[in-house]
């Protein structure tokens, strides 16, 4: 029996030595915190006069040990073979046995739950904290407003003043993240951002400027999430699961909307608006815990992840030549990057209204109260959510079917822009609560149809440089939300808000124009 097919056997993992020492290695599959269920131990013996002979001792503690030694005849060994090619690349190939398949039946399940897994719910759970936490002002901000005498204008001006800091950390956050490690990027924005809602009722109580600066504060930790959430995903989720993994973490933005405007005014009713902040903000610190005791930054950190999970996610990503310099003249000189950029203010412009100011139309408009205006507001969210994912296997299907990714790329763009302007002109005519609603759920339930364009856009044209382009691309929609959100308050100082809904119907034609003419689900940028 030749030595490789022994080690391929046992899969330890051996280190290069000096041919002429003994050496001995040691394996274990699971973390040696003290719950070792499988150990395999090896020893490797070379002989001074050039003959080779392996010696393995394989031990299995469970209830009790056994010991298995094998010991193989000398043989000769060729001094052209590369030794530590040859013996990684036996060593590397790991074959799990019946027997620690058997062990894995008998951990209990939370410890047998995918740990790549437990990755995706805890950044699924931070998106819905930081939408709850995004969202809850437009529901306070009606009393809020009222016991303050804020003027619209003065109301449009805080509801941007999160952007001013959400601006600010698009590009640096991916940078850190990509520097230290989405773990403790994440982390610091979920703690950063908490606190900042948890010191709002305080600093409106200071005064405005007080107000604006927290606000800031907050978008400044919530602008992390997204590139630190890229950069977790991007080393624990192997590429086969990619994509629901990232549907799933971003599914958690529109239910985490749905939940803050759902909450907000039954805590508003029940104990003051200062306690929608106070508890929402408080939330971020059980996240935090779990978070910290639970996540790594990548796999290759994680002391407790199981080697069957770590060759599954090691294996299934595809190993790229990291990026050293970013060709901007080369990115800036593409027509679709620039499609890119304007489709998303475009369609940001629209977004970040209904975020911001829905409530508020439901509330001056159709009439209703602030209880059932914050209900009524979380439909086109629940539309969306259901809508994304359609749009998503509709996506995919054309392409199966032999439709090039432009065509799709296109046909789901055109839905998300040409579908809210239609619905949108329709509510001047509209002379019911109810179809009121309906327009601006199908509104925003079209809207979601883009999440099969734009943000799959980016990895089509240059998959290298995504993050860049993500970059890029949103800072257009976080300036789309500082300008709109704004624009929005003084347009209703001014004017109607038949002139807002005009202004985002303008800009959705633009923008399905701009893609149409310049797009493409081509590669471009190698």
């Amino acid at each position: 029996m030749n030595t490789r097919t022994l080690l391929s056997s046992f899969s330890p993992h051996i280190h290069k030595t000096n041919p002429d020492t003994p050496t001995r290695t040691r394996t274990h599959s699971h973390d040696t915190n003290r719950r070792s269920q499988f150990r395999v131990r090896c020893r490797v013996l070379f002989h001074s006069d050039g003959e080779r002979s392996c010696l393995f001792r394989d031990s299995v503690r469970n209830s009790g040990r056994v010991y298995a030694d094998v010991k193989s005849e000398p043989y000769e060994v060729s001094e052209s073979v590369p030794q530590s090619l040859e013996f990684e690349t036996a060593l590397n190939d790991v074959v799990l046995s019946s027997d620690n398949e058997d062990l894995e039946s008998s951990f209990p399940f939370w410890e047998r739950f995918p740990k790549r897994w437990l990755i995706v719910i805890l950044c699924f759970s931070a998106f819905l904290l930081c939408n709850m936490d995004r969202v809850n002002m437009s529901i306070a901000i009606l009393p809020m407003s009222a016991e303050y005498n804020w003027s619209p204008t003065t109301v449009g001006l805080i509801q941007s003043s999160f952007f001013w800091g959400y601006l600010l950390t698009q590009v640096a956050g991916g940078i850190w993240a990509d520097t230290v490690g989405g773990k403790l990027v994440l982390g610091f924005g979920v703690v950063w951002w908490s606190i900042a809602t948890a010191l709002t009722p305080i600093a409106a109580k200071l005064g405005l400027p007080f107000l604006l600066v927290v606000r800031a504060f907050m978008g400044i930790g919530e602008g992390v999430a997204m590139p630190a959430m890229n950069n977790i995903l991007s080393k624990w989720v192997p590429v086969v699961e990619r994509s629901r993994s990232l549907a799933f973490v971003y599914s958690g933005m529109y239910l985490g909307s749905v939940t803050g405007l759902a909450f907000s005014p039954l805590l508003i009713h029940q104990f003051g608006w200062p306690s929608v902040f106070y508890s929402f903000g408080s939330l971020g610190s059980v996240w935090v815990a779990v978070w910290l005791s639970k996540a790594h930054s990548s796999p290759l950190d994680d002391p407790q992840l199981r080697p069957e999970e770590k060759k599954l996610i090691f294996t299934s990503n595809i190993s790229k030549e990291p990026v050293k310099t970013i060709p901007w003249g080369l990115i800036l000189s593409k027509p679709p990057v620039w499609a890119l950029i304007v489709y998303h203010f475009c369609h940001n412009w629209g977004t970040f209204i209904l975020l911001t100011w829905m409530p508020t139309y439901y509330h001056q408009v159709l009439k209703l109260n602030l209880t059932e205006s914050a209900l009524i507001a979380v439909l086109p969210w629940l539309t969306m959510a259901f809508s994304a994912n359609l749009g998503g296997w509709i996506a995919d299907t054309l392409v199966s079917k032999g439709y090039s990714v432009t065509t799709v790329r296109k046909i789901m763009q055109t839905i998300g822009f040409l579908g809210p302007a239609f619905f949108l002109t329709q509510l001047s005519h509209v002379n019911s609560t109810a179809m009121a609603v309906l327009c601006m759920a199908c509104s925003q339930g079209s809207d979601a149809f883009s999440q099969s364009g734009l943000y799959s856009n980016h990895q089509d044209i240059a998959p290298r440089y995504s993050g860049v382009l993500l970059g890029l691309s949103n800072t257009a929609g976080v300036l789309a939300g500082v300008f709109g959100t704004a624009a929005t308050g003084y347009i209703l100082q001014h004017g109607s808000w038949d002139d807002v809904f005009k202004v985002s119907v303008g800009l959705y034609l633009v923008g399905t124009a701009v893609w149409n003419l310049f797009s493409t689900g081509e590669k471009i940028i190698d």
